[in-house]
């Protein structure tokens, strides 16, 4: 009874708190022109929560310093985009369709379902959105931008499909990490390894990675073993179910991967969709890398001030 007692009082101060916050609406952060207030923070920690439960095992401080940066990303993209594109909008078909990619994790398919659940954690239609078509866009431009630059060796995808008796694919998750100006890879990989042992993998992956699977808890889902960096499979394999790899090094940063588990697939597959499959896989894992390091070139030129 107690303890009941004492998870209400903590959560009756901290809707207090955010509710003082709220009523002030103060202005916290300039992006270049571009405001950012105390509303967006909560919103965007209502959004947020709406995406990944887990967020809410996380202290408070973390939960806004998650939406600060969640939000700051966002502002750079638009800021980026809006001398490039005529207009930042989609149509409801493609609205609609990442509309249930992104909640897809959560189990809902249906957009009922998903409105319905957003007005659960008070998510205003309208905030979701933009952050679809902010993102949309940016991976429309990215994709223009650097497609001529991925790298698939097909024949070899081919042959790897055609030869393997079996198939291997593993439930992954992911954290990607950059460094700040003179930090260390063991300075950086300390405090995440830290962060690993106090709020789990998932919980760390929210915080720190800089993936686009980041509000997801860093979930990739199930890898076929033919999709994966030649690398990057070797130290899968050496790694146990629930363990974690050492860092990678990736185009603009670091990988860690857990292995949540693993399974082999008898060879029943149309090769054809499976090399389209794997294609997709190999195409945008490379099309996030490229945005990555994009986003950190043209973050050295934006402006950020604390207000």
């Amino acid at each position: 009874m107690k303890l009941a007692i004492s998870i209400l009082v903590v959560f009756f101060s901290i809707v207090v708190k955010f509710s003082l916050l709220a009523s002030e609406n103060r202005i916290l952060l300039k992006v270049n022109n571009e405001l950012i207030t105390t509303i967006d923070i909560l919103n965007e920690i209502s959004y947020l929560k709406s995406i990944n439960k887990n967020i809410n095992n996380l202290e408070e401080k973390k939960v806004i310093e998650i939406a600060r940066n969640s939000l700051i990303k966002d502002k750079i993209k638009k800021i980026a985009l809006v001398p490039i594109v005529e207009k930042i909008e989609i149509n409801d078909d493609d609205f609609k369709r990442v509309l249930i990619s992104n909640y897809s994790n959560t189990g809902l398919t249906k957009i009922e379902e998903i409105s319905e659940h957003l007005k659960k954690y008070d998510v205003k239609a309208q905030l979701v959105r933009e952050k679809i078509t902010i993102n949309a866009i940016w991976s429309q431009f990215i994709y223009e931008k650097y497609s001529k630059n991925i790298k698939i060796d097909i024949e070899k995808l081919k042959q790897d499909i055609q030869t393997s008796e079996n198939q291997t694919e593993y439930l992954l998750s992911e954290i990607v990490f950059d460094l700040k100006e003179k930090q260390t890879l063991n300075e950086k990989l300390n405090i995440i390894e830290n962060a690993i042992q106090k709020n789990g993998f998932e919980n760390t992956a929210l915080i720190y990675s800089i993936s686009e699977t980041a509000n997801s808890s860093g979930y990739i889902g199930w890898v076929n073993e033919n999709s994966m960096d030649k690398k990057i499979l070797d130290e899968i394999t050496k790694t146990s179910i629930n363990d974690i790899t050492k860092p990678l090094v990736i185009p603009g940063g670091y990988l860690i991967l857990k292995l949540k588990e693993k399974r082999t697939l008898k060879k029943d597959i149309d090769i054809e969709d499976e090399l389209k499959r794997i294609i997709q896989i190999k195409t945008n894992e490379q099309l996030n890398q490229f945005s990555n390091i994009f986003l950190n070139k043209i973050k050295k030129d934006i402006v950020i001030n604390e207000l």
